[in-house]
């Protein structure tokens, strides 16, 4: 099943964008954390539905974190986490938010129901596409699971 298949099957049982690119990152790193997808869950909809900034842009920056954020008191700092958000908002910014007049939901989705149908998850695809990109390119195994 390829990326956008397995988000789409992920949106019918139910699950937000938000939702969608933290559970498909925790599908390539083979884990369940349902405490994590219950909580990105309030990023859905511009940070808990008020149209703020995008939840698929939030939640990629969160799943960056999985792979090179500090969970442990003895983890280092990865300093490659703050370029790889910055890389990922800069091409966000350019990708959605100059067409649509910003970053937030509102701004790209305007509120309205059929053309968040139609753009949400080509957005969702790209943006999970260029967490992978950003995650390899400094030198991350996508399948890594030790942390």
């Amino acid at each position: 099943m390829d990326d956008l298949e397995a988000m789409l099957e992920l949106k019918a049982q139910g699950f937000v964008c938000s939702q969608i690119i933290i559970k498909m990152g925790l599908d390539l790193l083979g884990k369940e954390n349902t405490d994590l997808v219950r909580a990105v869950h309030g990023l859905a909809g511009g940070l808990g539905y008020t149209g703020d900034v995008c939840g698929i842009l939030t939640a990629a920056a969160c799943l960056l974190g999985m792979y090179a954020g500090k969970g442990k008191p003895e983890d280092e700092d990865d300093p490659r986490l703050i370029f790889m958000v910055e890389d990922l908002v800069k091409w966000f910014k350019q990708e959605y938010g100059e067409p649509n007049g910003g970053i937030r939901c509102v701004d790209i989705v305007h509120d309205d129901g059929s053309r968040m149908a139609s753009i949400c998850p080509q957005m969702m695809g790209a943006t999970y596409q260029k967490v992978k990109e950003l995650l390899v390119n400094n030198g991350f195994d996508l399948s890594w699971n030790e942390k």
